[in-house]
């Protein structure tokens, strides 16, 4: 059920009836020491749970991990993911959702190192909406890693992502780890011998469950320069690769998937330490593979539902979105790297309560509320 029973034209009502003092409020939290925080912020919640305005449980207080238990040191980074946009001006809710998740992540005190942009910028590729997202991004304080998704690419094959954004797969070190991006969504030419044009092409990439077209792979060029790159690096370097397209087999039908991904886990296997990070999926996503944690990203734009079948086991669901909420169900969050390379994944859900999955619990299978799990609760 949903958590409330308002109309959409009550809860638009409400919310537009929401008092300047209380944007005050809100407003004085960004600048106060921790105390302040806890006083001014418990009296907001119960303030808007007495007037019935938000369920209690979207006022979230989040305690965000840190690396104690790794030994320290490490460093963090934010990210955003999966904007979706549309050339419709700047008062089109995805672009609302993308300067929230700005905001978000320009507030975050200290800075995050850097903030991972996890693909899909656009919705159908259009060189006005990728420059668009380009204009919104430029606003992020930190300096910014992108990845590309199928919905940027397949309308002119990436032509004015690399003029905005310059190579859709490359390498970088950072503190110790050695960060991987790679163009997860490479398909087969499907459209050359059927005679699609471009517009048709990216309509047929952009759809879930559209079978002309092949799945998305790495391919054999990336493959190449991926174990080249990894050569020149020593096995006990922790490795973190950002893909768009999980580097796993999850749901065919949707694309939630990637057709080479066991030969790319073959060129991690020999390292002790791996993470991937990928967009598409627009959900808590968890895997572990040998010695490869996988991690989805939040989009910005909507929430998608749970594959029927092929869900890991370390996966804990999120709530069913409310359809008269845009924000329930999207997000962005951050990302703790440990001393030892591994990763605690924190979920900002803008209108379900925050998550994180520790390093240290997906190491031992113990993930309170995935799937399997018979343990105690938090």
């Amino acid at each position: 059920m949903y958590r409330n029973n308002l109309t959409k034209k009550e809860i638009e009502r409400r919310f537009a009836e929401r008092s300047d003092e209380d944007s005050a409020r809100i407003r004085s939290l960004l600048n106060c020491d921790r105390r302040q925080f806890l006083r001014t912020s418990l009296e907001f919640a119960g303030m808007a749970a007495a007037a019935s305005l938000v369920p209690l449980h979207s006022f979230q207080l989040v305690n965000v991990a840190h690396a104690a238990e790794d030994g320290g040191g490490g460093f963090r980074f934010a990210y955003i993911s999966d904007t979706h946009l549309y050339d419709r001006g700047m008062n089109h809710r995805f672009v609302k959702a993308v300067l929230k998740a700005v905001e978000d992540v320009n507030a975050m005190d200290p800075q995050p190192d850097f903030v991972l942009f996890g693909g899909d910028l656009a919705q159908l590729g259009k060189p006005g909406e990728l420059s668009l997202g380009k204009q919104l991004l430029n606003e992020v304080r930190a300096p910014l890693k992108m990845i590309v998704g199928e919905h940027d690419w397949y309308l002119d094959l990436g032509e004015k992502w690399r003029e905005l954004f310059g190579r859709d797969y490359y390498s970088f070190d950072h503190k110790g780890v050695h960060f991987v991006v790679l163009n997860s969504v490479v398909e087969k030419d499907f459209w050359t011998e059927k005679g699609y044009t471009p517009e048709e092409r990216m309509a047929i990439v952009a759809g879930l469950d559209d079978s002309r077209q092949s799945p998305f792979e790495v391919g054999e060029e990336q493959r190449d320069w991926l174990r080249s790159d990894l050569e020149q690096v020593n096995r006990k370097t922790p490795i973190v690769v950002f893909s768009h397209s999980p580097l796993y087999k999850l749901y065919r039908p949707w694309n939630f998937w990637t057709d080479d991904a066991e030969e790319v886990q073959a060129l991690l296997r020999r390292f002790k330490t791996v993470t991937v990070l990928h967009g598409h999926t627009h959900q808590l996503l968890t895997n572990r593979i040998r010695n490869i944690h996988f991690h989805g990203l939040l989009s910005t734009a909507w929430p998608w539902p749970y594959a029927p079948e092929g869900l890991p086991n370390y996966t804990v669901q999120m709530n069913r979105a409310d359809p008269f909420d845009q924000f329930d169900g999207c997000g962005d969050g951050s990302v703790e790297v440990l001393a030892s390379g591994r990763v605690d994944k924190h979920y900002n859900l803008w209108s379900q309560n925050p998550r994180t999955v520790t390093a240290a619990q997906l190491a031992s299978g113990k993930i309170p509320g995935a799937r399997g799990y018979d343990g105690p609760a938090y």
